[in-house]
């Protein structure tokens, strides 16, 4: 890329990457979503690709991160609003997203019935995610708020149909009177963070079975949606609500915004503190079982925790790699060092071992098999936890790959580097997931068996696998569920997790040369170095390479 400009010469600079459908370019997303029983899908999903591929997206993703939202309390008459202002960008991201069903699509109809529905909507969440992710809140609560939703008769007539709608409505208007909607929630207070038990906000039961709601939220998420799912102490406990934005005459409901909050990324998005003054609501589910009837709507939430940092992943080592191919650093292409391919390379087994995990973890969540069940029970957490820790050191290490330009924030991995960690802190942060991997593992032998038949299929295909497998086996058999060493117990099951994956997929030769360097990498007990590119084990890394980025 060269041309003039005044008394100079601009050239090595990398052109933009623009224009390049998201699916099509991804061997490994297309192969899992055919793995993971979504290759219905694969038409669709590559109409979706192209279309998020677009300069056009692109710049609307930096637009609505760069032009944030805007809380106005007060009309010009002075009355309370609490109203939030978006850019035209997010109004256009969210269109999008809602058109493609990414807030609902495995519940509709048509699609319930339907093997790997989950899956499909995954992908499609996944490539949503490269683009732009503060639009995921609402989206991502949304799709878990319909599960728990659905068992309530009166909220799935009243309130389901009209959420599964692919039409996205943003007038804050009463619910009865739009296309679509949006759900949000508000879990945590100012003294509990993630202890929700100690929240203080308490609900009133009134004559006619509903209840009003006192106190206040930390982070009330999204609160331009038309309805939110909250926890408040109730007679017997701590239970979980449904409280709508606007009451069935139209008048906001007694929700007051307090402030936005000022983030360090999800910027686009509206996050907020907010205080309850006899808010109306109903009581979803059994009362003083708040939590297990939230953590519904979480579990899904927490898939796309996964699911989102996978996709931001991608996003990182796409441009990584655009840039090594376009870039020369003394006298080379970025591409053709050898040290830079050692990078490059990890990176890529990095984002498809992410991949592959998230999609598989998704079918989980297609099938209400005994087996499936437990797995995702016990994979869900691990898979938030290990992902979304990387997703944090392979974001810093593709920006370091474009060095000063990637800092900046013309092109994307500033933005994708400041997101990254709200998904690890979202829905448990780190060390509450691994204590919840430890409890699903010690509460029955049904978990440790299914997780043990499910690593156990790729046994004898990798003789790091099989050390690390033999190696984990016995640290359960031996009670070694030790809190202390939770992190390292639950980056043991998903690494291994994330190995089976691979070698079950390899079908070709590129597959196998990314399985057997992900075992070699990971796996081996010199292998893995304490930062990308720094194994010393024998990779194929051309044949990584050439399988992480195919634009033809």
């Amino acid at each position: 890329m060269e041309h003039a400009l005044g008394t100079h010469t601009i050239f090595n600079q990398t052109p933009p990457l623009r224009d390049y459908n998201l699916f099509a370019s991804d061997t490994a997303l297309q192969e899992a979503v055919t793995r993971e029983g979504a290759g219905w899908a694969a038409s669709e999903l590559h109409e979706a690709g192209a279309e998020l591929g677009t300069c056009t997206l692109y710049e609307h993703a930096r637009v609505a991160n760069r032009i944030t939202p805007v809380l106005h309390n007060f009309n010009a008459q002075g009355e309370r609003v609490d109203s939030i202002e978006f850019h035209p960008s997010w109004h256009a991201l969210m269109q999008g997203i809602i058109s493609r069903g990414y807030h609902s699509s495995p519940w509709t109809s048509g699609d319930t019935a339907r093997s790997g529905a989950h899956a499909a909507r995954a992908a499609g969440y996944f490539m949503q995610a490269q683009i732009e992710s503060g639009t995921l809140c609402p989206t991502t609560m949304t799709y878990g708020a319909i599960a728990a939703l659905r068992r309530d008769p009166t909220l799935a007539r009243e309130w389901v149909q009209r959420l599964l709608t692919r039409e996205y409505d943003a007038r804050d208007i009463r619910f009865e009177d739009k296309r679509g909607g949006l759900i949000g929630m508000g879990m945590t207070e100012k003294q509990g963070g993630s202890d929700v038990r100690a929240n203080t906000t308490r609900a009133q039961r009134s004559t006619d079975g509903s209840y009003r709601l006192t106190g206040h939220k930390w982070f009330f998420s999204a609160p331009q949606c038309d309805a939110h799912l909250v926890l408040a102490q109730s007679g017997t406990g701590l239970s979980c609500f449904f409280m709508p934005r606007r009451l069935p005459d139209g008048t906001l409901n007694g929700i007051y915004i307090q402030r936005l909050k000022d983030k360090l990324g999800n910027r686009s998005n509206a996050s907020s503190e907010v205080e309850f003054i006899d808010a109306w609501a109903t009581l979803l589910g059994e009362e003083g079982r708040g939590i297990p009837t939230i953590l519904e709507m979480g579990t899904f939430t927490r898939l796309d925790c996964c699911t989102g940092s996978a996709g931001m992943m991608r996003q990182a080592v796409v441009q990584a790699l655009h840039h090594a191919q376009h870039r020369k650093a003394f006298g080379s292409l970025l591409i053709e060092q050898p040290l830079m391919r050692s990078v490059l390379a990890d990176l890529a087994l990095e984002s498809e071992a992410a991949t592959a995990l998230s999609l598989r973890l998704a079918r989980a969540f297609d099938s209400e098999r005994p087996e499936e069940i437990a797995l995702r029970r016990a994979l869900t957490s691990a898979a938030k936890f290990w992902v979304c820790k990387r997703g944090c050191e392979l974001a810093a290490e593709a920006m370091e790959v474009l060095g000063g330009n990637g800092y900046t924030e013309e092109l994307p991995l500033a933005r994708v580097a400041r997101e990254m960690p709200v998904n690890s802190i979202w829905e448990g942060s780190g060390n509450i997931m691994c204590l919840d991997v430890l409890r699903a593992f010690g509460r029955s032998h049904v978990t440790r068996d299914v997780v043990l038949h499910e690593l156990f299929r790729a046994r004898g295909h990798h003789r790091h696998y099989d050390a690390a497998l033999e190696r984990f086996a016995a640290g359960i058999d031996a009670g070694g569920l030790n809190e202390a060493h939770a992190r390292r117990f639950t980056q043991s099951f998903v690494t291994l997790m994330q190995a089976q994956l691979l070698i079950a997929g390899a079908t070709g030769a590129s597959s196998r040369a990314s399985a057997e360097a992900f075992c070699a990498t990971r796996l081996g007990e010199n292998g893995w170095g304490a930062v990308f590119g720094a194994s010393d084990a024998q990779l194929d890394i051309s044949a990584i390479l050439t399988r992480a980025w195919d634009r033809n």
